[in-house]
């Protein structure tokens, strides 16, 4: 009833035909209009009326296009990664939430479930791992001068996308060009036989994931979200991304879900609480776990040393652990 109620107002603003969707998610009324440009004026009009007339929420209003790409997605060619059993991508619908230290630590905790595993840094916007694993100033190297030879850091193989520029040196390149140096790194490694590659996605919903996620046969992506209201819009986005091009999604990872005293050991919930699980049940989508917001992570992950690595007894450890345990589970 309340819906009704509420795109009956939104239909002064927008067609209903564009009205694609209208969700509440405990206190949060999220409104996405497709194939419309965005206009900031009318949205905040919308805004305005909608906390009037509905105090009880906090309202956003997202703009998508019912068709994300129209690259005839059966005729594009998957690139064809030797030896790799299944992939996974680790993503987020905007940056900042802990993506990469999420895929540095779930792929090391993979290889502590006994699985043989690899790390393709795809994150062309901030590439960290050679950051977190330690080989932030050592280059790539080749035996034959045609293929690379992976890093090989705590018992996982890995090559980054860093490894091709300099790291004070902002990456300008178009959409074609970064593919290209992705596809070479994915598909010109000696990865040797690996049962899971983890890949770190680029952030957001650009036309460079939108690629990786066609060229790349995935068994399935995670997505990484904190319980921030702002965050779990960008989540929504990226689950309905992928579910539109068609590629599975495993579930949705908490990062930063709660801050445990390291003086009295009392957990504070400073973005909010349980929000990416409660997402996840309204989508329909599998939740995979909660992790702390900690500084041991921090600290371990800018010193080269992740948490998962250095320290197996942790219980940081152990969540990341978990939530490794269930993405086997998922991907068989």
């Amino acid at each position: 009833m309340v819906n009704n109620e509420i795109k009956a107002f939104v239909q002064q603003y927008y067609p209903a035909e564009n009205i694609a969707e209208i969700k509440i998610i405990d206190n949060r009324l999220i409104i996405e209009i497709k194939n419309l440009a965005e206009n900031s004026e009318t949205s905040a009009e919308l805004k305005q009326k909608m906390r009037q007339l509905f105090p009880q929420y906090k309202t956003s209003v997202i703009f998508s296009e019912e068709k994300i790409v129209d690259l005839g997605v059966q005729a594009i060619e998957k690139w064809h990664i030797p030896r790799v059993k299944k992939i996974i991508g680790v993503a987020s619908g905007k940056g900042g939430v802990g993506k990469s230290t999420t895929a540095v630590n779930l792929a090391l905790a993979l290889a502590n479930l006994g699985k043989r595993v690899a790390l393709l840094d795809a994150d062309i916007y901030g590439p960290s791992v050679p950051t977190m694993l330690g080989y932030e100033a050592e280059p790539l190297s080749s035996d034959d001068g045609q293929t690379f030879i992976p890093f090989n850091e705590y018992g996982i193989k890995s090559v980054s996308i860093g490894s091709l520029i300099d790291r004070n040196t902002p990456l300008i390149w178009r959409g074609a060009k970064a593919c290209g140096a992705l596809e070479q790194l994915a598909t010109q490694t000696v990865w040797g036989d690996t049962d899971i590659m983890v890949i770190d996605m680029p952030p957001g919903t650009g036309d460079i994931l939108i690629t990786l996620s066609q060229r790349i046969d995935f068994a399935g992506i995670v997505i990484v979200s904190t319980p921030q209201d702002i965050a779990l819009i960008d989540a929504i986005k990226g689950v309905n991304m992928f579910k539109q091009i068609g590629t599975p999604v495993l579930g949705i990872v908490e990062n930063m879900s709660y801050f445990v005293c390291p003086h009295c050991g009392k957990e504070t919930d400073i973005f909010g609480h349980h929000g990416a699980r409660q997402t996840a049940e309204r989508l329909g989508e599998n939740f995979l776990g909660a992790l702390p917001l900690d500084a041991q992570i921090r600290e371990n992950s800018d010193n080269g040393t992740p948490i998962v690595a250095v320290n197996p007894d942790s219980p940081h450890t152990k969540a990341y652990e978990k939530i490794a345990a269930e993405i086997i589970k998922r991907i068989g």
